[in-house]
């Protein structure tokens, strides 16, 4: 390999690239693969040059004035004072020939080099922190000035910014120069379009939530690995012969199905591999900028699912499907045809209920959390993201604290193994639950500590609400004649089973889905009033509880029949008394 032949911070003379101008350089780095020195011109310019582009200072002799071509200024200065030609003439070597003069432009602008320039860093809107390369990178203030003086290259019009923009020849070459035959111009113009100019890609305009890429960057075969790798992971803990087996509610024929009680168990294995991983270095912002790419990924395994679970269920038993089944085959397949769908002992729909979608829920939070202090260049995350982070995962732990509740659920006893349950588990609960952590990242909002309190308890009122109903629900209908229930006042049916008309169910009709609601406004409240995307889940949920509630009223007062009038009569209040 060449020996170096300039060192770090020598002062030399480079020449200007498309000219045989040379100018005052400082050296500041060498590239010894590709044997090019970045060199520092006195108006803050910075290339890259060949070394026979670059002499020492000591090969120009000196003029008789004792100034030498350091700088266009000084060689203003010199022709000032020179009685021999005026300021507008140009050097003895530009008045030879002008045709000579002509060719010997063309074929320096032939033999440029190439040039990298230095990266530009723009500044976006409203915000102290930049894109660069998808990194963030501060710009203190102080900077500025040194910023300003960077020039802005475009390829498009790298000829007529050679002959013009910084006038490094005398005036008289410039006219000259612009009258060179068009074809040649044209020739030049293509040989400069087609160099390679190493320009680190720079990001012109931050979107808003990373924006939408094109539809063939939505699919990454990686990704769609990962998510197959966290799917499969998860199969695993459900399979590990860890926590109780309990009898779900009885089915058509009277049979009833075990199930292994272990959520918690994979979410603190769950937690145990994350926490590993981050100790380890394993960089979880990748699920942060791949977002889209992952929602897609789960889109995709759970049609591939919901064909898998239709073709199945057209061989399965009469007495394994749904009630909700209708024998249309579009609808069957999106609201689920078999009720149980089951390989051996492994429940398909109750594994997806609480694992892949729930969990993962937690684990989205968590990268929202840290790509908000990497980006935002945080210490600690901020209170509105760690009020998020924790109601939610507070939320998700006591869904698999209490995971037998979820067998007395209409998910389960009532509603088939379909495309709706599977996108909702998979895709909707991670990836839409999920907003107002991935909100928060490129949107901070500052909390005071009053309004926080004050949140807190809107949300604990929520959850209290929440799991009082839910808890006295699950424990009613698992044993009516539990002696822990016996305060609480029941109407009899015809079906033999009774409805309860005191405690949380006498207050107001589905009183969790009131405590459900709260607590997702309590959620969304450390966002602020900016944007809806915080909000939308709330507006989606009371959707969701409408027409949840419209068909729970529909079904039991067809199953009850008087006795749900009773019911009605003794609680009247409903959560959305003028929907319906």
């Amino acid at each position: 390999m060449p020996s170096r032949k300039f060192a770090d911070g020598e002062v030399v003379r480079g020449r200007w690239p498309g000219s045989s101008l040379y100018y005052e350089v400082e050296i500041l780095s060498h590239d010894s693969t590709s044997q090019l020195y970045t060199v520092k011109y006195k108006d803050g310019t910075e290339l890259e040059l060949k070394e026979n582009d670059i002499k020492p200072l000591t090969s120009f002799r000196q003029r008789k004035g004792g100034s030498t071509s350091s700088s266009p200024s000084r060689r203003r200065g010199s022709r000032s004072r020179s009685r021999s030609r005026s300021p507008g003439r140009p050097p003895k070597s530009a008045r030879r020939s002008a045709s000579a003069s002509h060719q010997a432009d063309i074929k320096e602008a032939r033999r440029e080099v190439e040039v990298k320039l230095t990266p530009l860093i723009l500044k976006p809107f409203g915000n102290s922190i930049s894109r660069y390369n998808g990194e963030p990178e501060h710009i203190e203030r102080n900077d500025a000035p040194h910023k300003n003086t960077q020039e802005k290259f475009s390829l498009s019009q790298e000829s007529s910014y050679i002959a013009t923009q910084y006038s490094l020849r005398p005036r008289r070459e410039e006219v000259k120069l612009k009258e060179i035959d068009s074809k040649e111009e044209k020739y030049v113009a293509k040989e400069l379009a087609v160099r390679t100019f190493e320009v680190t890609p720079i990001r012109a305009k931050d979107l808003e939530f990373g924006g939408v890429p094109a539809l063939y960057e939505l699919w990454e075969t990686r990704v769609f690995g990962v998510y197959l790798l966290w799917f499969l992971i998860q199969v695993l803990f459900y399979l590990l012969p860890i926590g109780k087996v309990v009898e779900g509610t009885p089915l058509i024929d009277g049979r009833r199905l075990k199930y292994r009680l272990n959520g918690f168990y994979a979410f603190i294995l769950t937690s145990a591999v994350i926490g590993t991983s981050l100790f380890q270095g394993v960089e979880f912002h990748y699920v942060y900028s791949h977002f889209l790419q992952f929602a897609l990924a789960a889109t995709v395994f759970c049609v591939v699912l919901s064909v898998y679970l239709y073709m199945r269920s057209l061989k399965a038993p009469r007495n394994d499907l749904s009630p909700a089944s209708s024998g249309n085959a579009v609808y069957d397949f999106f609201i689920g045809r078999e009720l149980n769908p089951r390989i051996g002992t492994f429940d398909l729909k109750y594994f997806c209920e609480l694992r892949p979608g729930l969990i993962g829920w937690v684990v989205i939070n968590l990268v929202m959390l840290l790509a908000e202090m990497k980006i935002q260049d945080r210490a600690v995350p901020s209170l509105a993201m760690i009020l998020v982070n924790s109601f939610q995962l507070l939320y998700v732990v006591d869904a698999l604290w209490n995971e037998e509740a979820l067998l007395t659920t209409m998910d389960i006893i009532h509603d088939g193994f379909g495309f709706m349950l599977a996108f909702g588990d998979l895709v909707w609960v991670p990836f839409i639950y999920s907003f107002q952590a991935f909100y928060l990242v490129s949107h901070p909002n500052e909390v005071s500590w009053p309004m926080a309190s004050l949140i807190i308890v809107l949300k604990l009122c929520g959850y209290v609400i929440f799991r009082g109903a839910n808890s006295q629900k699950n424990a009613f209908r698992k044993n009516p004649s539990d002696p822990k229930l016996a305060h609480l006042k029941t109407i009899h049916t015809s079906t033999g089973k009774n409805l309860l008309v005191s405690g949380w169910w006498g207050f107001v009709r589905h009183p969790n889905y009131l405590g459900d609601l709260i607590m997702a406004l309590a959620w969304s409240l450390p966002c602020g009033f900016n944007h809806i995307l915080p909000y939308f889940y709330i507006i989606y949920f009371t959707m969701l509880l409408v027409h949840r509630e419209a068909r729970d009223e529909y079904h039991c007062k067809k199953k009850y029949g008087v006795a749900w009038e009773k019911y009605c009569q003794r609680v009247p209040y409903r959560i959305f008394p003028y929907i319906y």
